[in-house]
């Protein structure tokens, strides 16, 4: 249930005409780039893409990178990249370079579904010609390694498993909590081949025998990245809105906020969920997420555009001429 839908009566050749005034001359109209193409679906924004290199014989995204900057830059970019090659593009960046950015990798493959990882696996081949399995084998090791390897094939179980599933609860507390030392290979195995709908019914029997959540059992029994992605993967099985309320709410309680976590799941996220994610925000913290960003960025920065997307992609998009985003000063 995603915040952003398509837009009616879309026109790609007046949207491209739009956005080629709006950057025409000295200075650029940040207002039209903002408003038109956020209240555009991902799909809608490629159409423009095409009709304005039709019609201008200019890469529109080129044209926006040449017109704009900051994190506004980012987020128009951002929006411009079809999903697949999105997240394709961030778990590139996590892995080149020195160091590596874990918290890309647990977040994209333990919230996306089989069939978005393979098409991030292809997708990656063809953009960056290497193997995104062999990427992360050379940037990874361990049992964290191993889980993340498991995650990539895409290919869970389907459905519920009656008879397994008193089993899977007896193995995952037998290789924790129910021992001396911790049987990772076991919890491996079962959090990361298991559908989503049969881990909710193992960690609910899980409790009854534990008398604690398997969220407690990780953390007890494991560390660092390991602990971190079997975290993310059975609270992406529990719900994934929920995963990302709270991936949320770390990323702008940090003394400095992590404006790469915010504005990759508030694109990733718009056309998905993002009304699920903001209900259970809500829920989860008593507070509006879209009034948390308003405030958050209203202290932070001095340029008025660079919360606005962030903002109206938690708003439910209406058209063009009817959609309100407030000015942050």
């Amino acid at each position: 249930i995603g915040s952003v839908r398509p837009f009616v009566n879309f026109n790609a050749k007046n949207d491209a005409e739009l956005l080629h005034r709006a950057m025409k001359g000295v200075g650029t109209d940040e207002d039209v780039v903002l408003m038109l193409l956020t209240s555009r679906s991902n799909d809608q924004r490629q159409q423009i893409k095409a009709a304005y290199k039709k019609a201008y014989g200019k890469d529109l995204v080129s044209a926006l990178k040449s017109e704009l900057g900051g994190l506004f830059e980012s987020l128009i970019v951002a929006l411009m990249t079809p999903p697949t090659l999105y997240d394709a593009s961030q778990l590139q960046k996590a892995l080149k370079g020195a160091g590596t950015d874990d918290d890309v990798l647990i977040e994209i493959l333990a919230s996306r579904t089989g069939e978005q990882i393979k098409d991030i696996t292809k997708v990656y081949k063809n953009e960056f010609s290497a193997k995104l399995e062999k990427d992360i084998c050379g940037d990874t090791s361990g049992h964290y390694q191993k889980l993340l390897v498991i995650l990539l094939q895409g290919s869970r179980e389907e459905g519920v498993d009656e008879e397994k599933i008193e089993k899977d609860a007896k193995d995952l507390y037998a290789a924790g909590e129910g021992k001396f030392g911790t049987d990772e290979e076991t919890l491996i195995k079962i959090i990361g081949n298991r559908s989503a709908e049969h881990l909710r019914k193992v960690f609910d029997v899980y409790k009854k025998l534990a008398g604690s959540e398997i969220e407690d059992g990780i953390r007890g029994e494991t560390t660092g990245n390991l602990e971190d992605l079997l975290l993310a993967v059975v609270k992406c099985a529990r719900s994934v809105p929920d995963y990302f309320a709270e991936c949320l709410y770390k990323c702008m309680r940090r003394a400095g906020t992590d404006d790469s976590t915010l504005m990759r799941i508030m694109v990733s996220r718009s056309e998905v969920d993002m009304l699920d994610i903001r209900a259970s925000f809500q829920k989860k913290y008593g507070a509006s997420l879209h009034t948390t960003i308003q405030v958050l960025h209203k202290h932070k920065y001095k340029h008025k555009h660079k919360s606005n997307i962030n903002l109206h992609c938690v708003s439910s998009c209406a058209p063009l001429k009817m959609i309100h985003i407030q000015i942050l000063q």
